[in-house]
């Protein structure tokens, strides 16, 4: 239809109590509770598509999200209307009319991600539902070593879910990055592209590095050998977040 117009937004929502970010018929889902919202304002039926799907018990401060619609609003009156219908746990932060060759999913360049361990000896009533909480220290410089090697473009079957619908293993690997700030660890994954439990397999091996239970030079042989159960344990949602998505220039969005 000519009159359709697209639109981008950025979203924001704490995964808890949602069943991931993927429609589902007889479970809550972010995209669910959106296309109620966007539908509400727009008084017409709207599906819209995200940059990636996120897990059960995952959250984002960057989703990308675009949908079209032949309705006519401002750019405030998507903003406030939207948020005015939607749960607590779910925000938009800005929205913007895009071009027709705009795809949240098909036009990213990068994908960005945080994982969050919180490594103290008690665990934490205030962020038991966004931390990985590990009451043995781990050596970061380990696993920093241990990280190194998987800088680049390589087969991360090792590190992918046995239900991974990917079509490829290969995904280039930018950034793999852990830094300490008090009892918080923080893992900084960016990548082209992730496959289904890439970031929390990556964690899971890279903890086992980190309590001394293999060397750093493990994680290398894990990579190399395409052998998903040569690998660490999947870490737990609770610790992740979606924090952006890189697309080109022409487009004007900034959300890593």
């Amino acid at each position: 239809m000519e009159n359709l117009r697209r639109l981008a937004l950025g979203l924001e929502y704490d995964g808890t109590r949602y069943h991931g970010w993927q429609y589902q018929p007889h479970a809550s889902s972010i995209q669910e509770s959106l296309n109620d919202a966007i539908s509400a304002v727009a008084n017409e039926s709207v599906s819209c598509i995200g940059s990636g799907r996120t897990d059960t018990g995952v959250h984002a401060s960057g989703q990308v999200v675009h949908f079209d619609s032949a309705a006519v609003r401002s750019p405030r009156e998507w903003l406030m209307g939207i948020n005015t219908q939607l749960p607590d746990d779910i925000n938009l932060n800005w929205i913007k009319e895009v071009g027709q060759s705009f795809h949240a999913r098909y036009s990213a360049e990068r994908r960005a991600y945080r994982y969050v361990i919180l490594n103290r000896p008690v665990r934490s009533a205030l962020f038991r539902d966004r931390v990985w909480w590990l009451y043995n220290a781990l050596d970061i410089e380990a696993m920093r070593a241990a990280a190194a090697p998987l800088i680049g473009t390589h087969d991360f079957t090792s590190f992918r879910a046995a239900g991974c619908q990917s079509k490829t293993p290969v995904r280039n690997l930018m950034r793999l990055d852990i830094e300490r700030d008090g009892d918080f660890i923080y893992i900084h994954c960016e990548a082209n592209a992730f496959l289904h439990h890439m970031v929390r397999n990556l964690v899971g091996s890279l903890v086992a590095v980190g309590r001394g239970d293999k060397p750093a030079e493990w994680m290398q042989s894990v990579l190399e050998e395409r052998d998903r159960k040569l690998a660490g344990i999947t870490a737990p949602a609770a610790g992740l977040t979606l924090t952006g998505i890189q697309y080109p220039k022409e487009f004007e969005i900034e959300c890593v």
